[in-house]
């Protein structure tokens, strides 16, 4: 049975939804010290994780429903980002959010993003909306909060050393992967190759999920998960058990980013793991 494009905005708002609230779960329990405790991201704290998923569904529901304030904030930061010495990402948001933190922010957020899932859930998918990057569907717009939500989750489930409990709620994040592979090498300045290698992965059900050409030069297989950790970047292709056969495969592979904003490195191999201690 085919799905309208009303069946699945519904569908990828609740899934946002739920992996927010896997996220408050896992972090529900904590102290105020331990929002202050350094991940392998970029030795964010969860604290900082938290602001940013925060800051960005903030942005996301001003570029569905005030288009004019969205650019108005968007202007704000990006002028803290590039005034004298320039900001940090962090920085710039933690002013902005005028340095809420620990419990407060928690709650804050989980008060904002369950709203915020209904008048998604309500919009019309096909309406095109402001982003950092390249303007997108209000479909696209949820499905890269829920993305950004899963993605920046892992570094505070590697902290706490907690296996997260995959669901084919992920598909998504591989959708967005596949679609954004011309993205990657547009972003830097690269002419986007050709053909796109033939995906083909198992989803944490068992499920087969399958993009593209079938083809046996071009070929990317194996977990979807694995999939997933490495075009969001929360891992890299060298830790993984992808199967990766052809030249541009390679290529995608190495430098993949599904997400919008400058080039981000992906991590060095060992870099981006649960930890240890």
């Amino acid at each position: 049975m085919v799905r309208t494009g009303r069946e699945k905005m519904l569908e990828q708002a609740a899934d946002f939804r739920a992996e927010s609230d896997v996220l408050y779960d896992l972090l529900a329990p904590l102290s105020e010290d331990e929002f202050k405790r350094p991940t392998l991201f970029k030795e964010w704290t969860t604290n900082d994780i938290l602001a940013h998923l925060h800051w960005g569904n903030m942005q996301a529901d001003l570029s569905l429903n005030n288009e004019a304030k969205f650019l108005e904030r968007f202007e704000a930061m990006k002028k803290l980002r590039e005034t004298g010495a320039g900001m940090t990402m962090r920085e710039s948001t933690d002013l902005m959010l005028e340095g809420l933190s620990g419990k407060r922010l928690l709650d804050t957020w989980r008060e904002f993003y369950g709203p915020m899932s209904d008048r998604f859930a309500s919009a019309d998918p096909k309406k095109r909306v402001k982003w950092v990057g390249p303007d997108m569907s209000v479909r696209s717009s949820i499905t890269a909060r829920l993305m950004e939500t899963w993605s920046h989750s892992q570094a505070a489930f590697d902290l706490f050393r907690v296996e997260r409990q995959e669901t084919d709620r992920i598909k998504n994040v591989a959708v967005l992967g596949i679609n954004t592979f011309g993205w990657t090498f547009v972003n830097r300045g690269e002419t986007v190759p050709e053909p796109k290698p033939y995906v083909h992965l198992t989803g944490p059900s068992g499920a087969i999920w399958e993009w593209n050409e079938p083809s046996n030069e071009e070929r990317i297989e194996g977990s979807g998960l694995e999939f997933c950790q490495v075009v969001t970047q929360t891992r890299s292709i060298g830790d993984t058990t992808l199967k990766v056969t052809g030249s541009i495969a390679t290529k995608w592979m190495a430098v993949a980013q599904c997400f919008a904003g400058p080039v981000n490195p992906p991590p060095a191999a060992g870099t981006r793991h649960m930890a240890t201690d």
